[in-house]
């Protein structure tokens, strides 16, 4: 089968992320005697970098991990929650109905950097100077921009000028960044050097510098900057009006990120790791239950078939999340009953020859489902016509959509990561003076209803879209993957499993081959629409398969011939040798390795 680049193979270890940039970064640290972990850290920092419309220091980032000397494995929960400030009533007496999709209401506690923290400090070998020593130096010296920095600029540019004048000034200086040329970030690197230098004034203890970077970043210089800039400065949203922020330094003085076990599931002798229901991770868990009752692999995986029945899954799995998941320290979530056999029998017999496109959430151990469907498909009719009518538009409110990234790690010792950092996007709210970066904005999928599985709660996590993998084959840690791509990030996954598992592509290939997802959910991002049965197939179908679907009764479109996922991945075989793939769409991400 043809491929855009091989399937990098080696034995001393891989990198593959969203980005060139990092990934040799990430190679470097694996070349200069650092683990996976190590490596994963400096390539995280470094993304802030050279993907600042995609993911920043105010944004968040869970991580699944392998251990080779615990072997076993962890999720890193680096999901902030809302601040204690944050709550229904305090929202609604702002007369909002709905959260913000940008500006200071929708920031929850920045998580990532205290992600990338606390697995240095429990898994690294290398100093909190190492780490950011690279993030430091781009930020500096200057970091070349892709084009769809410039792109996603040139959409906020007056929202920036006539508004964010903070962000106008970090982002728009002489004139702001061209394509292919240098950008530099001054007070981003004095932000990060002033963390090395706090970390390093408590001696030469690495755990004792870690310890003390943490505390700079939630209750030293950083929170203070961002209480003093939320308090003085309102800043205009998606609601068309100005707000103060919630978020306070109390409230990241009393956060910090948590380890828990991965949710598992076997899917053909593979046991597939997801975080938990906090995240839409589980949705995947339940695709490949239910796909797990077909024959995948007699199915053509460029087929109209093949599509059809992964899709009627995706459905059945995306409104139970809606219906169900949200943050388990809140929600009781039946998240044994969504996977168990007996609730997936039940669910896999609904998908039958024709699109069924009915909301179709289930009821596992009797519950009744609770979602917020009929006012997401509302909410779309309203966007739909107020951009034909004059009306405020997603442009002109800087509502412009952010995306992420993602890295996957193996070393020599047999370590693996895999991270989705993302938020924090320089588009998500004012950047915060001296220190180089705005907040993130995750907060925007919470309801409004506290009744909701996923309804605002002060203190709780919102339930991300952010969704890293991990793979066992044989118990044996196999394979990092993921992508960027917001609800499509766990649709655009199983694909890529199912065609390496049972089709016996590789990595690169899998990556390659043409994909496709389905909108039949309610957005998890602001306005929160739905678009009922809608699919889009990737240009490089044949036109068969798109009559097919639509005579199915899906509402089919072919997007463009390479606009489907930018996923990466890397796997370690018995053999003991390591294979890394990226997705060429974008022309971003890069797999190295030796």
């Amino acid at each position: 089968m043809f491929t855009t680049r091989p399937e990098i193979a080696g034995t001393f270890g891989a990198v593959a992320t969203t980005h060139w940039i990092a990934s040799q970064v990430g190679m470097a640290v694996l070349e200069r005697g650092g683990n996976a972990f190590d490596a994963a850290v400096a390539a995280g920092f470094t993304l802030q970098i050279v993907e600042p419309h995609l993911n920043g220091p105010g944004g968040d980032c869970p991580i699944i991990l392998h251990s080779a000397t615990l072997g076993a494995q962890q999720v890193i929960c680096g999901q902030g929650p809302a601040p204690r400030a944050m709550t229904v009533a305090r929202m609604q007496s702002l007369g909002l109905d709905i959260v913000p999709g940008t500006g200071f209401l929708c920031a929850p506690i920045p998580g990532a950097f205290d992600a990338w923290m606390l697995m240095l400090r429990d898994h690294g070998t290398w100093s909190v100077r190492d780490v950011l020593d690279y993030a430091i130096g781009y930020a500096a010296r200057g970091a070349h921009v892709v084009p769809r920095v410039c792109a996603t600029l040139e959409t906020v540019r007056p929202l920036f000028e006539t508004a964010w004048p903070t962000s106008a000034a970090l982002w728009l200086r002489d004139g702001g960044p061209k394509p292919g040329a240098l950008y530099t970030n001054p007070e981003l690197a004095e932000t990060y050097a002033r963390v090395v230098r706090e970390a390093e004034a408590v001696g030469g203890d690495r755990e004792a510098q870690i310890e003390a970077a943490r505390r700079a970043w939630y209750q030293g210089f950083v929170a203070e900057a961002i209480d003093r800039f939320g308090r003085e400065f309102e800043a205009l949203d998606t609601s068309g009006r100005r707000h103060r922020a919630l978020l306070t330094a109390d409230d990241m003085a009393g956060w910090r990120a948590t380890v828990e076990a991965p949710l598992a599931h076997d899917y053909r002798g593979h046991t597939v790791l997801k975080c938990g229901p906090w995240s839409q991770g589980p949705t995947m868990l339940q695709t490949l239950a239910l796909l797990e009752g077909f024959d995948i692999g007699a199915m053509d995986p460029v087929g109209a078939g093949f599509v059809h029945t992964v899709v009627e899954a995706m459905k059945l799995a995306y409104a139970d999340r809606e219906a169900f998941y949200g943050d388990p320290d809140f929600t009781d979530v039946p998240m044994a009953a969504l996977l168990s056999p007996a609730y997936t029998a039940e669910r896999r017999r609904l998908i039958g020859a024709q699109a069924n496109n009915d909301w179709r959430p289930g009821s596992p151990e009797g519950r009744s489902p609770r979602t917020d469907y009929a006012a997401a498909l509302r909410r779309a009719q309203e966007m739909a016509a107020a951009a034909g009518t004059g009306e405020p538009t997603v442009s002109r409110l800087g509502a412009a959509g952010g995306d992420t990234c993602h890295i996957d790690i193996i070393d020599r010792w047999g370590n693996m990561v895999s991270a989705t950092p993302s938020a924090g996007w320089l588009q998500s709210s004012p950047a915060i003076p001296g220190l180089g970066f705005c907040l993130g904005s995750r907060c925007q999928m919470f309801w409004l209803d506290e009744t909701l599985p996923n309804g605002l709660q002060p203190g709780k996590r919102p339930r991300t879209t952010l969704s890293p993998s991990m793979v066992l084959r044989d118990g044996k840690p196999w394979m990092s993957f993921g992508t960027p791509g917001g609800e499509q990030q766990d649709q655009w996954q199983p694909i890529m499993l199912m065609r390496m598992v049972d089709h016996r592509f590789n990595i690169q290939q899998a990556i390659d081959l043409p994909s496709f997802h389905s909108e039949h959910w309610i957005s998890s991002f602001w306005p929160r629409g739905a678009r009922p049965g809608k699919v889009v197939i990737e240009g490089r179908f044949a036109p068969e398969v798109l009559a097919d679907l639509q005579k199915r009764g899906h509402a089919a479109e072919m997007g463009g011939d390479w606009s489907e996922g930018r996923l990466t991945g890397a796997r370690l075989e018995a053999d003991g040798q390591i294979f890394a793939g990226a997705n060429p769409r974008g022309m971003q991400g890069y797999a190295v390795g030796r």
